[in-house]
């Protein structure tokens, strides 16, 4: 199999990376949900928030690496204006161009909340630490921002397979 170096990065952005955070996500929520004093002893809480850090950093970088390659690396390739650009056919296209207008769009932007909460979530993590055993509040509230990222990187993620499905890069 034959990759152009477009197709390359269009693989590494959505599969690789994109992949890889949306599947650690899981991972991520029940290392939030185990968190909880009741149910772990004291060297349990270590280890759960020792994870809880790395995991929640790591997805945090891997959703800013993930973003920062579509944006620089794949969508100016998407984004030409020239007759070849995958963009191209589905602005010529009247059932598409609503869809290339709104999809495209949306992407774009909703897909930059993602790193920005994962951020925040992992901030949270790292700097209440153990404390968010004790802290229901502060707990739900990194949780909450976790699940937006997530679901910020799901919208973006659908739409991109969407677009990548009618206009893939070659």
């Amino acid at each position: 199999m034959d990759l152009s170096s477009r197709e390359f990065w269009a693989l590494v952005h959505g599969v690789v990376l994109g992949g890889t955070y949306l599947l650690a996500f899981s991972g991520g929520l029940s290392g939030f949900y185990s968190l909880r004093s009741g149910l772990l002893t004291e060297a349990a809480i270590t280890r759960g928030v020792r994870r809880l850090k790395v995991g929640t950093v790591a997805m945090a970088v891997l959703t800013w690496l993930t973003v920062i390659v579509g944006t620089w690396l794949v969508y100016p390739w998407y984004r030409a204006k020239t007759p070849s650009s995958p963009r191209s056919p589905l602005l010529a296209s009247p059932s598409t161009k609503d869809w290339h207008e709104f999809a495209m769009e949306w992407k774009e932007h909703v897909g930059w909340l993602s790193p920005m909460l994962a951020t925040a979530a992992a901030f949270i993590v790292v700097y209440y630490g153990a404390d968010l055993t004790r802290s229901p509040l502060v707990r739900r509230i990194a949780t909450g921002l976790f699940v937006g990222a997530f679901a910020s990187a799901v919208v973006a993620g659908l739409l991109g397979a969407l677009i990548t499905k009618k206009a893939p890069i070659t």
